[in-house]
């Protein structure tokens, strides 16, 4: 038998993590995270992480900086940042999205170890 769990998350009382993003519901195999009101800022340098994200902008606009491509996100855009390829986010007005990872990055820290690193550079 699977995992019979069932898992509800009222983003009110959501974890937040470093890069201020709320964690949302997780399994196993997938979690999702919720990036509210993000504000225009210089990109981070870019990165690649263990884990592959899909997202969906809700309301603002960004440019996702993905492999020497740069690709606008707008309202009712989704995306896909493949498991290993470099990239950042530039937030050109206030931005709020939805993202879903796989496997989960909050498992082992996966989300803030790069922000780290970074930080130590």
């Amino acid at each position: 038998m699977g995992d019979t769990s069932v898992k509800k998350v009222d983003s009110q009382f959501s974890p937040k993590g470093q890069m201020g993003q709320k964690y949302l519901a997780g399994g196993i195999r997938v979690s999702m995270r919720l990036w509210e009101n993000e504000q225009p800022a210089e990109p981070l340098p870019p990165t690649a992480r263990d884990y592959e994200t899909v997202g969906y902008v809700i309301k603002g606009r960004a440019e996702l900086h993905l492999e020497g491509q740069v690709l606008l996100l707008n309202p009712g855009d989704s995306w896909l940042v493949p498991r290993g390829a470099s990239h950042t986010y530039k937030i050109l007005e206030s931005f709020t999205a939805v993202e879903a990872t796989s496997p989960p990055a909050t498992v082992h820290g996966r989300d803030e170890k790069v922000r780290d690193d970074q930080a130590k550079a």
